[in-house]
C-alpha cells in the first residue's frame, strides 16, 4: 500500500465536520478508488474546545490557521474558512506559496480573485481544485472542465442558489409574502440571520461568474455580472406567473453575445414545460449546452455537509491519485479578458405589473409609451373593476432590447394613473 496522502483541514464548521466525518465513515472505500490512504494530519479552527461530533485523535492542531498551511506535515490544504478575502486568502496564498495544492468551497474569493489565484497555482506546479464552491453536490466544475471538454459551451445557466429557490417555492405554495418566506427559511436554517447575499443574489453572482471562466475560457469576472435580487418578487407575480404557464425562478445565465460576455442573475419567468420550472425547494440545477453534446442538466442538493463534503473529497481523490486539469479548464496564462455585454443590449421578452387606477384612456396612454419605444405587446390581463382605486394590469411583451423596454417603463411610471413603480420580470426562453 502507498504512503497516507497527507491532508490539512482549515476551519471545521458543518463542512469541515462533514468533511472529516467522510473522510472517516468512507475510509475503506476511498483508499480501494485511490490507491493509497487519506490521511487528515493537520486542523485548525477558532474554537479548540468545541465538540464537532468527529474525533481530532492524531491530528496536529493549530490555532494560526496561515500557519498550518505553511507548516503542517500535509501535501494539501483545504480551506474552509469561507470570506473573499482575510485568512481564507491568506491560507490559500501560503499553501501555494509552499507548493502544496488546494481544495476549497469558498465562491466568493475565487469570483474575486480565481484568475490570480490559479495563476499562482499554475507557477507553484500544483491544483487549486473547488468543486464544492458550485452547486454543492452537482460536480458541475468536472462536468464542465473535463466530461464536456470536447464541446463549445453555448451557454450555462441554472438555478444556483437554494435558499431563493426555496423562498420562491413557499411564496408559491402557501401564497405568503416575500418576509414570511424568508422568515420560514431562517428558522429551517436555509437562510442566515442577515441573508442578503442569497437574496440579493451575491451568491449566484459569485458562482455564475466561475461557471463562466469555465465556459468560455475567460477571467473570472464577477463584476461583469448583472445581479437583480428576489426581494420586489410578490404573491401577484407569481399567482399571474401560473396563470400565463411560467414559473418564477432566479436564474444565473452565461453565454458569449456578439456584445461581449453576457453574465446575468435575476429572477426570471421560465415555462413550466421547462424542467428547470419543476426544481423545488432547496435544491440547485444546472444546464451546459455545448456544440455536440447538446443540452446536459445536473440537479441535486446546493448546499449542507453531505452534498459540500462529498465535492471537498472528490477533489481530494483526484489529487491524490494524480488526475490534473488546469483550474479552469485552460492554462491560466492563457485565459482570455472578455469585453462585458452591457445589459442595456439584451434582447427578451418581458412581464410587466402595473398598478393603476382604472380610468379612461389609462391603457391608451402605457400602449403609447410602449409604442414611442418600438416595444409590442403580446398580450394583456386587466379583471378587477375598481375606480379611483389602483388595480392590476398584467402585460407581455414580444422580443425587444432591454434598453428599450427600461425607457417605455420610464415613461409609464410618470404617469399619474400609475400609482406603484412598474414590476418587471424578464421572460427567460430555456
Amino acid at each position: 500500500m502507498s504512503a497516507p496522502f497527507r491532508i490539512a483541514i482549515a476551519g471545521l464548521g458543518t463542512v469541515g465536520a462533514g468533511t472529516l466525518a467522510l473522510l472517516a465513515r468512507n475510509a475503506d472505500l476511498l483508499r480501494e478508488r485511490c490507491g493509497r490512504p487519506l490521511a487528515v494530519t493537520a486542523v485548525s479552527a477558532r474554537a479548540r474546545g468545541r465538540d464537532r461530533g468527529v474525533p481530532l485523535d492524531g491530528m496536529a492542531w493549530y490555532d494560526d490557521a496561515v500557519e498550518m498551511a505553511r507548516e503542517a506535515d500535509a501535501e494539501v490544504v483545504v480551506e474552509l474558512i469561507g470570506g473573499s478575502d482575510g485568512v481564507a486568502r491568506a491560507v490559500i496564498e501560503a499553501a501555494l506559496e509552499g507548493r502544496r495544492h488546494v481544495v476549497t468551497a469558498n465562491k466568493a474569493l475565487l469570483a474575486l480573485h480565481g484568475t490570480e489565484l490559479a495563476q499562482k497555482a499554475e507557477r507553484a506546479g500544483v491544483a487549486l481544485s473547488y468543486e464544492a464552491s458550485v452547486a454543492g453536490g452537482i460536480p458541475i466544475i468536472k462536468a464542465l472542465r473535463e466530461g464536456l471538454a470536447a464541446n463549445r459551451i453555448e451557454r450555462v445557466y441554472g438555478i444556483l442558489n437554494g435558499t431563493c429557490n426555496y423562498i420562491l417555492t413557499d411564496m408559491r405554495r402557501h401564497e405568503r409574502e416575500f418576509a414570511a418566506a424568508l422568515a420560514d427559511a431562517q428558522r429551517l436554517g436555509y437562510a442566515e440571520a442577515d441573508p442578503g447575499i442569497d437574496v440579493d443574489g451575491v451568491d449566484a453572482a459569485h458562482k455564475l461568474a466561475i461557471l463562466a471562466s469555465l465556459a468560455f475560457g475567460t477571467r473570472v469576472d464577477f463584476g461583469g455580472v448583472y445581479r437583480e435580487g428576489i426581494r420586489h418578487v410578490s404573491p401577484l407575480d407569481i399567482a399571474y406567473a401560473e396563470e400565463l404557464k411560467y414559473r418564477i425562478k432566479l436564474i444565473g445565465s452565461a453565454r458569449l453575445t456578439q456584445h461581449g460576455l453576457e453574465q446575468r442573475v435575476h429572477p426570471c419567468m421560465v415555462s413550466l414545460e421547462t424542467p428547470l420550472a419543476h426544481v423545488e425547494g432547496v435544491l440547485n440545477a444546472v444546464v451546459a449546452k455545448g456544440d455536440f453534446v447538446e443540452t446536459t442538466e445536473y440537479e441535486g442538493r446546493g448546499a449542507g455537509a453531505g452534498p459540500t463534503a462529498s465535492a471537498v473529497v472528490a477533489d481530494l481523490m483526484d489529487i491524490a491519485i494524480g488526475r490534473r486539469t488546469p483550474t479552469f479548464g485552460v492554462p491560466a496564462s492563457e485565459l482570455k479578458a472578455a469585453p462585458r455585454a452591457p445589459m442595456e443590449r439584451h434582447t427578451g421578452a418581458y412581464y410587466i405589473r402595473l398598478m393603476v387606477v382604472d380610468r379612461p384612456g389609462v391603457i391608451a396612454d402605457v400602449a403609447a409609451a410602449l409604442r414611442d419605444q418600438a416595444v409590442s405587446m403580446e398580450a394583456m390581463i386587466q379583471r378587477a373593476r375598481a375606480p379611483d382605486e389602483p388595480v392590476p394590469v398584467v402585460l407581455t411583451t414580444h422580443e425587444t432590447e432591454e434598453a428599450r423596454m427600461t425607457r417605455a417603463l420610464s415613461e409609464i411610471a410618470r404617469l399619474d394613473t400609475v400609482r406603484e413603480p412598474p414590476r418587471m420580470i424578464r421572460i427567460e426562453p430555456l
